[in-house]
C-alpha cells in the first residue's frame, strides 16, 4: 500500500509542475532596443543576441553576443533564462548587417571565435558565433583569434575586467 501511495504522490507532483517551453527566436526589427545601451540593435554591426526569460513576454535584445553571454553569468542579471539565440555568422549576409531573420541558433550550440580583430556592435571585443566549426576556423584565418565551444569561453573574456583579458592598468 505504501508503494502505491508513493507512486501516486510522484504522479501528482509531476502533474503539478509547470511545463515551460523555450520560445522560438523572433525577427530583429527596428523596435528592438539593446538591454544595456537602449540603442536600436539593428543599427549596429556584427552578431546580435536575444534572450528569453521565464515570465517575460518579449525577447531581451543585445547589440553584441558578448554582452548577452555576460548578462547570462552576472549575478543579479539573468533571471530564469529559457533560451539565448545568437546570429550564425557563417550564414550572415555581411558583418555590418547580419540577416534580421532566419539565421538564429541556440547560443549553447555555437562555436565562438574570440580574440579576433573584429569588434562587436558597441566597439568592444566580440564572441563571434558560428554553427559550422569549419566556417569559424576560416574566419580566424582572415581575422585572427581562436575557436572555442560555448562552455569554454573564458569568463574574464566576457566580463573584461580581470585576468588575461582584463585591464592593463597595473592596479
Amino acid at each position: 500500500m505504501k508503494i502505491y501511495a508513493l507512486i501516486l504522490s510522484v504522479l501528482v507532483l509531476t502533474a503539478c509542475q509547470e511545463e515551460i517551453v523555450a520560445p522560438d527566436p523572433v525577427a530583429l526589427t527596428r523596435e528592438a532596443e539593446g538591454f544595456y545601451c537602449n540603442m536600436i540593435v539593428i543599427d549596429h554591426p556584427g552578431p546580435k543576441a536575444q534572450v528569453f526569460e521565464k515570465n517575460r513576454d518579449r525577447a531581451i535584445w543585445f547589440t553584441s553576443v558578448r554582452d548577452a553571454l555576460a548578462y547570462n553569468i552576472l549575478p543579479g542579471e539573468a533571471q530564469h533564462v529559457l533560451a539565448i539565440y545568437v546570429h550564425d555568422m557563417g550564414r550572415a549576409d555581411s558583418w555590418d548587417r547580419p540577416n534580421d531573420d532566419g539565421i538564429w541558433m541556440k547560443a549553447s550550440a555555437a562555436y565562438y571565435v574570440i580574440d579576433s580583430n573584429r569588434r562587436g556592435g558597441m566597439g568592444a571585443r566580440e564572441t563571434i558565433p558560428f554553427g559550422d566549426p569549419r566556417k569559424a576556423e576560416a574566419f580566424t584565418v582572415e581575422h585572427g583569434g581562436r575557436v572555442v565551444a560555448f562552455n569554454d569561453i573564458p569568463t574574464d573574456y566576457l566580463l573584461g575586467d580581470s585576468g588575461e583579458y582584463g585591464s592593463n592598468s597595473g592596479e
